[in-house]
């Protein structure tokens, strides 16, 4: 049967190194450390679960309980995991330099694990803010000698980005949000990240382990880079990205708007403004599931909303 309750959840909170307080100023989370990296808002993966808030009869439930024995809420999408991964990333210092495996990869090397293509919207930015995505090596050889020599400078990509720009980053492409950036991302359901540089810093005074061979291993090459879009502002439904995982649409609502998601889930951001979703309140900084076969989503106010799900 299908539910007709938006279903929220309690996120999970990871510190890091580079992280610090700014989803708390610009979201007003409760969050637990000074240095908190990310708001994993819709788990599902073991390193951090979310769990659900309502509606009632689910309380307390993590998202892979409901996945396992509620499958119907989701539209009983075949597979043994919740496909996605919802992120707020805050960037108070810069991230590693690194990147991700792709799915044949990561089953082969990391026990089975999806591998992770990602997107990042971003929510806020300082000026002049920048990220890496891609490199300038032309040769696989060339690659491994600047790696070595530790000639990061020469090897990496770095492009200016903007409030409201949209980035899709594939597996293979090598890549970091640098410091000043707070972003949304959405992935696939995975933690696997190659680091190839860390800016020799500590975390609890050590450094954090690297994995050069890895990275040598899997990076693109030629490099396929990737796509920053700017991101309309204008009432209306705008298609960001549709691949094999999922797709992304940004839905900027002045007043009402309808919107159909089909026979599958969706998880929806508000990242601006408030207002209400068939009745149910909502405001910026919320993170919830529409369930299948929901029917219409009828939405009012003035906010704008992030709505993904996944391709089957």
């Amino acid at each position: 049967m299908a539910s007709k309750e938006l279903f929220f959840f309690k996120p999970f909170y990871k510190k890091v190194v580079w992280g610090g307080n700014k989803m708390r100023d610009v979201f007003g989370y409760d969050i637990p450390y000074e240095n908190t990296g990310e708001c994993w808002a819709i788990s599902a993966n073991d390193n951090g679960e979310s769990f659900c808030v309502s509606p009632a009869e689910y309380a307390g439930k993590s998202l892979k309980w409901l996945w396992e024995h509620e499958r119907h809420i989701f539209g009983d999408i075949p597979g043994d995991r919740f496909p996605l991964l919802l992120k707020v990333i805050d960037a108070k210092e810069d991230l590693s330099i690194s990147l991700h495996p792709d799915d044949e990869y990561a089953r082969t090397h990391e026990n089975g694990s999806f591998g992770k293509t990602e997107c990042w919207y971003i929510l806020d930015c300082d000026e002049d803010s920048t990220i890496v995505l891609g490199h300038n090596a032309r040769t696989r050889e060339e690659l491994c000698d600047l790696i070595d020599n530790k000639e990061y400078k020469k090897l990496i990509h770095e492009v200016p980005v903007h409030k409201g720009d949209f980035i899709s980053v594939e597996p293979g492409t090598i890549h970091s949000i640098k410091k000043g950036i707070l972003i949304l991302e959405i992935q696939q359901n995975s933690d696997i990240s190659y680091r190839v540089y860390d800016y020799d810093r500590l975390q609890d005074g050590k450094l954090r382990p690297l994995h050069v061979k890895e990275c040598k291993e899997i990076i693109n090459i030629p490099d396929k880079g990737g796509v920053i879009a700017a991101t309309s502002n204008e009432p209306g439904v705008f298609n960001l990205v549709s691949n094999k995982y999922f797709k992304v649409k940004k839905v900027n609502v002045e007043g009402a708007i309808s919107i159909s998601e089909g026979s599958f889930f969706s998880m929806v951001s508000v990242i601006e403004g408030k207002g209400t979703l068939n009745g149910t309140e909502i405001k910026k900084g919320d993170h919830f599931i529409v369930p299948a076969d929901f029917g219409a989503i009828d939405i009012e106010g003035d906010m704008t909303l992030m709505v993904s799900s996944p391709v089957v």
